[in-house]
């Protein structure tokens, strides 16, 4: 088990009075089996009106925000203490063929209802022919689930080059594959759409790796700003998680605030202004740093 502290911080600056602000974040890590929540807040710099906060359709805590009075700057800050351990999956439900791990196979599991809604595209993760085409390599006929995923997650972290701000939010699949480069969303949409284009389930995940990692560990790529990883069902044990930018599965260096479909379900902040402002900045820090237990 390690214990972090995660500070995550997000800064606007405007050039002129911003005289209203609305805001949504998911910036609350989940209570996991794996996962204890220690500590958790949430502060808004000015004060909001007022700040809401509800469960939404996958479990996460999804918070709202309205700031009426006028500025030029925006913080919205979160505070978090966690305890982590590797989440572990048993080798014999890692070992099902893939194919018996579609959800539309495997209706007698309890939770295939809920899986099978991570089988369909979505906003940010079109699911075209060649992205079938490039999971197959993996998934061959009879293969284990987990051997045939962890293939993928390898082929993704090798084809494809971590390069920040050389793609848009929403950037279509069908173009990654072509330009085969981005950041740990990228990776992870096109890992999940590959998943799903094969009819298994598939899931965004997004969170955090430890920016100071405990003596004698590699820091991890993407790990000074939110993370995003994949999750795969697997019938009758959960989910396997792995990380495609760092080319491992998920352990005790990742915390997990949210899932859903993609990006566009699990956003840490985002927001509409009023204001007369023609330019605007935003800058995120993020620290996940080991603490005392």
């Amino acid at each position: 088990m390690t214990r972090y502290r995660i500070e995550h911080v997000t800064t606007y600056d405007y050039d002129a009075d911003v005289t209203g602000s609305f805001g949504q974040f998911h910036l609350t890590p989940r209570a996991l089996e794996w996962q204890s929540v220690l500590e958790h807040a949430v502060s808004i710099e000015p004060g909001p009106a007022t700040l809401l906060s509800h469960t939404d359709l996958y479990g996460n805590t999804k918070s709202s925000f309205h700031v009426t009075d006028p500025h030029t700057r925006l913080v919205v800050r979160a505070v978090s203490v966690l305890d982590v351990v590797p989440p572990v999956l048993p080798p014999e439900s890692l070992a099902v063929a893939w194919e018996d791990a579609r959800p539309a196979v495997r209706t007698e599991e309890p939770d295939a209802w809920e899986a099978a809604d991570f089988t369909f595209a979505s906003p940010y993760v079109d699911v075209p022919a060649a992205v079938e085409a490039y999971a197959r390599e993996s998934f061959t006929p009879g293969r284990a689930l987990g051997e045939a995923a962890t293939e993928l997650m390898h082929r993704v972290h090798d084809d494809f080059a971590y390069k920040p701000r050389s793609t848009v939010i929403g950037e279509k699949v069908v173009d990654l594959l072509v330009k085969r480069h981005g950041v740990c969303q990228d990776f992870s949409h096109v890992m999940v759409a590959g998943l799903r284009s094969l009819g298994l389930a598939g899931r965004y995940v997004s969170g955090y790796l430890a920016t100071r990692p405990p003596p004698g560990r590699p820091r991890l790529v993407g790990a000074d700003a939110s993370h995003a990883w994949v999750g795969v069902w697997v019938p009758g044990a959960g989910w396997l998680h792995l990380d495609p930018t760092n080319d491992r599965l998920t352990d005790a260096s990742h915390a997990t605030v949210a899932w859903g479909r993609d990006y566009g379900d699990v956003q840490p902040v985002r927001g509409v202004i009023y204001t007369e402002a023609k330019h605007s900045s935003m800058k995120v820090s993020v620290d996940m740093a080991p603490a005392a237990a």
